[in-house]
């Protein structure tokens, strides 16, 4: 089906005739996945873009659908849950986009690492237990540091205990939101780019009924009506919320800015992606990848207040990366002069949101000493010196001193956010790329329940609304999830606990004790070395 200049000026025409269901706000991962799902249940669905589609946020990832490894330290299991389930259906739906890419995260010896030998294999185990991949060849593999530097000799030597090898996917984040939205626009929605919000129109009560927008290539001023706007523009969401707005303005976001370099491969080659400590003792980790005849690295996690459109990467950025690259690869010898390319991106972060979003906010997860309770037990365990009793009692132990915190109500992802204001305007904010179908499942179910409170008897430009259309979460499901390759057992019984944040712990920690028989003598050397 054609997608182009001409179905945009189509679409533009269109949304000015009718009255839509829902107008979306914003084209980047968030808005696309939202536009697909609502023109796949049946809605009259638009969508506009003051940029290109995935110019902002969703073209400036670091180019992973990644699972959230670290996150496995402090036992944040559901956060890892959720993401590497719903990079399960993402891989189902679209093979063509993610790819697997197996991680290597090498361990050095260093005060504040992220994992010792035993935490990563640890961490791996469940996270295997997770992504449903125990047991089977793409299962981790943890590394001697003879075997880390077999894989990549170029790394530092000094310091380093051996490492780990996971499953991660590459993804390409642009082409991910592209597809979603020409599926949306193959299913009847009216999509256009370069369209920007400049003011909502308003009903006698002060609610909502479309939006003045401005055609950013002609310059016309124009209305489109809809009995619902949801505003999923990411770091401008609190932009678009105060537009029209006399009162108390809105400040929910909390952008923070990612930088990657890129140089050419003769200048640092690496055989597969890499993941490791800063080396600085700030509790971050940096990416090292390739791709094509480049090499990446990033990404950077900073506080942003400045231009939205345009983040800039700044000397600073520069200084930081390089550093930290060049402490872990010393023969690279990176400066500025092999600096190809690079690229800055916002996070569109909750201020003040609980979950663990990407810089590591404070989920009230369990401290270092509790932790590393739990790890004497279970080595106690391994050396028989314990029983497995002993070891259920250290969890219980365990989730009596976390004060883990639970979603906010409003939540539909981990670290995302979905609200409706007084005057009737959703905004769908936060979260991750992995999390785009989740959020849009999410905000979903409430568009269709707003729909069917406020505007059932009400008549479309085309029909009344149909009866159908409140069928959609199955139908939705039915689309994403493909009956032919159900998700792994594990990973769906994780999923329904996942609420459950103590049930969740214990589940997942028995279950990784289920598994310990299958580390040999040799590898429980490895590990404890």
């Amino acid at each position: 089906m054609e997608f182009s200049k001409k179905t945009r000026e189509l679409s533009i025409k269109k949304m000015q005739e009718r009255t839509l269901d829902l107008l979306i706000i914003g084209g980047g991962i968030t808005g696309a996945g939202v536009a697909l799902q609502a023109a796949a249940s049946g809605l009259e669905t638009g969508l506009i873009e003051m940029q290109d589609f995935a110019e902002g946020t969703s073209s400036r990832s670091t180019k992973l659908v990644h699972g959230g490894l670290r996150y496995l330290k402090q036992f944040d299991v559901e956060v890892v849950s959720d993401t590497v389930s719903e990079r399960a259906v993402v891989q189902q739906i679209a093979p063509h986009i993610p790819k697997p890419d197996p991680m290597l995260l090498p361990v050095y010896e260093e005060e504040g690492a992220t994992f010792s030998l035993f935490r990563l294999k640890v961490a791996m185990d469940l996270y295997d237990l997770l992504a449903g991949v125990n047991n089977t060849p793409p299962a981790n593999k943890v590394l001697s540091k003879e075997e880390v530097l077999e894989r990549e000799p170029e790394l530092k030597k000094e310091g380093l205990v051996g490492g780990g090898v996971y499953l991660d996917f590459r993804n390409n984040d642009a082409r991910l939101v592209i597809e979603n939205i020409k599926r949306a626009n193959q299913d009847g929605a009216l999509i256009a780019n370069h369209v920007k919000a400049e003011g909502f129109l308003f009903d006698e009560a002060g609610k909502i009924t479309g939006v003045v927008a401005r055609d950013l290539l002609t310059d016309e001023v124009f209305e489109i009506k809809a009995r619902l706007v949801i505003n999923t523009t990411g770091p401008w969401s609190d932009k678009v919320r105060n537009l029209s707005n006399d009162g108390e303005q809105y400040s929910q976001m909390r952008p923070t800015k990612g930088v990657h370099l890129v140089v050419d491969s003769s200048k640092i080659k690496v055989s597969q992606p890499v993941y490791f400590d800063t080396g600085l003792g700030d509790g971050r980790m940096v990416f090292v990848l390739p791709r094509e005849n480049k090499t990446y690295f990033g990404t950077t996690d900073t506080d942003y207040t400045g231009d939205l459109e345009h983040p800039k990467v700044t000397q600073e950025d520069v200084d930081y990366l390089l550093g930290i690259v060049n402490n872990r690869f010393p023969e690279a010898n990176i400066t500025i002069d092999d600096i190809e390319s690079s690229w800055a991106g916002l996070r569109p972060l909750i201020a003040g949101n609980s979950a663990s979003d990407y810089n590591g906010g404070n989920n009230g997860t369990i401290s270092d000493e509790s932790f590393n309770a739990l790890i004497a037990t279970v080595e106690s365990y391994l050396a028989k010196e314990k029983s497995r009793e002993d070891v259920e009692a250290a969890v219980t132990q365990l989730e009596s001193s976390t004060s883990e915190k639970h979603l906010d109500p409003s939540a539909v992802s981990r670290g995302s956010s979905l609200e409706r204001d007084n005057n009737g305007l959703l905004t769908l904010a936060g979260g991750k790329i992995t999390d785009y179908r989740k959020m849009a499942e999410g905000a979903m179910e409430r568009v269709v329940e707003i729909l069917k409170a406020e505007f059932l008897t009400a008549t479309s430009s085309s029909s009344t609304l149909r009866p159908t259309l409140f069928q959609a979460e199955s139908s939705i499901q039915q689309m994403w999830i493909p009956k032919s390759k159900p998700l792994h057992n594990s990973a769906s019984l994780v999923a329904s606990t996942a609420r459950k944040p103590s049930i969740l712990l214990t589940f997942t920690v028995l279950m990784f004790l289920r598994s310990l028989p299958s580390l040999t003598a040799s590898s429980k050397h490895q590990v404890s070395a």
